[in-house]
């Protein structure tokens, strides 16, 4: 499956030199689908030193150029889609629906930032004497290394290709190597729209070796992660040696709120909708249930309910609405948190277990807890999986407590239909996006981050281009 591509290293693609390589393999069948490089020391080198020298090159592109190209890239998403797509499910597994939509959300971040790259403004600052002029003027940080997770492996690099490419850096990507397709297939477009040689790079190979060569080259000057609170702890003591530039999008656990003003029955619709999208392998998947006791039958019904009608199967086939997991610790974490929740008192209300007539592939299916008491693991750690453990609640200052009582906060959703309600609940949680009464938060123009251990800046949105910027200020005495 990935014959065409390969390393991606000045305007070219490429084995890795000694020939080393991993395997990709189907999480809904665990066959092999195809083998990637895997970058070695000299490769590496080879890939700095075509970013040091597409960033000379790059920076110096006008902003109306950089857009006209990074719109084509857009474009050439677009057309491509259907086999993008495609081979995005066979990596990961969600269902062809779920990747189609992915893939257009990964154009419109080129779109988005094509037209940021015009508008990156610096600011006149009034002297204090008639002989002083002051300006501040924003300038592209330099060589960027890219770190990007398998459970959305086209829409996340596209956040950070995109915006580093807008803001006139040169980029170093390293996709995850369970899914590294899509994001091949983004880089070829980069090609195919007239983006210098080593203006993009993409390597492939072990996560930790790559990370540790690239950091700690005095080249890169940016880091970017989208990943794991652990692994992103780890980056981040990497970067403090070379006081690099950084920005993080790590895990979450999303509380969701449902007050007793709310109708319980479409919050959970909606709710359950976001809950099992990409089979729960969402940063900001909704994944802790706070109900109103008032109303926490007839949602916790209705959730179930949901949960059971879905549809499990490969991505590829007709009507499939959840896939499989995307490898086998996802199901083994699964299992793991089911049973400790069952050994703290939780009922299960769907699922539970693997589900029948699955012989292989990281299938498991969409499950409901309920009763589940704060100190189960399912309400402390960020689950991942198609889970959903609903509790209930009796009043706004109990909700609010319990949704920031972890130290994540990506994340967090409200049901009401009271307008002081909404706006003091989320005002009042400790995460960097609310969603209220509404469960789709991405997109190419919100600026996309968290708070607390979730993360350091922004992606997305007018304000995402500035972490790809440093400020410069000038004073003149005339």
């Amino acid at each position: 499956m990935y014959e065409k591509y390969g390393l991606y290293i000045d305007g070219a693609w490429r084995p890795a030199k000694d020939g080393a390589t991993r395997d990709v393999v189907d999480p809904a069948t665990e066959d092999s689908v195809g083998a990637i490089p895997a970058a070695g020391a000299d490769d590496l080198n080879d890939a700095l030193a075509a970013a040091s020298k597409g960033f000379a090159a790059w920076r110096r592109v006008s902003p109306w150029e950089r857009s006209a190209k990074l719109r084509r890239v857009a474009e050439l998403i677009r057309e491509r889609l259907d086999d993008i797509a495609r081979m995005m499910t066979v990596e990961t597994g969600k269902p062809l629906a779920e990747s189609k939509g992915e893939t257009g959300a990964a154009a419109d971040q080129f779109e988005w930032y094509a037209e940021e790259t015009k508008r990156i403004y610096g600011q006149t600052i009034e002297g204090r004497t008639p002989g002083s002029r002051m300006t501040v003027l924003y300038q592209p940080v330099g060589v960027c290394a890219a770190f990007s997770a398998w459970n959305f492996p086209a829409l996340l690099p596209a956040r950070k290709i995109a915006a580093a490419l807008g803001a006139g850096c040169s980029v170093i990507v390293k996709p995850a190597s369970e899914a590294p397709g899509s994001c091949m297939a983004l880089v070829q477009a980069c090609h195919d729209a007239g983006i210098p040689p080593g203006a993009v790079n993409l390597v492939t190979g072990n996560s930790d070796a790559i990370a540790k060569h690239l950091i700690g080259s005095p080249v890169v000057r940016k880091v970017s992660f989208t990943g794991s609170v652990p692994v992103g702890k780890q980056l981040l003591h990497l970067c403090a040696d070379g006081v690099k530039k950084v920005s993080m999008e790590l895990g979450g656990h999303a509380p969701v709120i449902v007050f007793e003003d709310a109708d319980p029955v479409a919050a959970a619709h909606a709710a359950a909708t976001g809950k099992f999208r990409n089979c729960g392998q969402v940063c900001i998947s909704p994944s802790r249930f706070y109900v109103h006791e008032s109303i926490r039958a007839p949602f916790s019904e209705a959730f179930a309910a949901y949960a059971k009608s879905l549809k499990i199967g490969h991505g590829l086939d007709d009507g499939v609405t959840v896939g499989p997991l995307a490898n086998r610790r996802g199901l083994e974490h699964a299992e793991s948190l089911v049973a400790d929740a069952r050994e703290h008192g939780a009922l299960v209300l769907a699922g539970g277990e693997r589900p029948a007539g699955f012989n292989s592939g990281y299938f498991y299916s969409p499950t409901v807890l309920g009763d589940v008491p704060e100190d189960a693991r399912v309400m402390r750690e960020e689950p991942f999986v198609p889970i959903a453990p609903i509790a209930g609640f009796h009043d706004f200052d109990e909700a609010i407590a319990r949704a920031n009582a972890v130290p994540f906060g990506l994340a967090g959703y409200l049901f009401t239909s009271s307008l002081k309600t909404a706006t003091l609940a989320a005002e009042a949680l400790e995460v960097g996006m609310v969603g209220v009464n509404e469960m789709l938060l991405a997109s190419a123009e919100m600026p996309f981050g968290g708070v607390k251990e979730s993360g350091l800046g922004r992606e997305g949105g007018a304000i995402g281009i500035l972490d790809y910027l440093e400020a410069k200020f000038i004073k003149t005495k005339l």
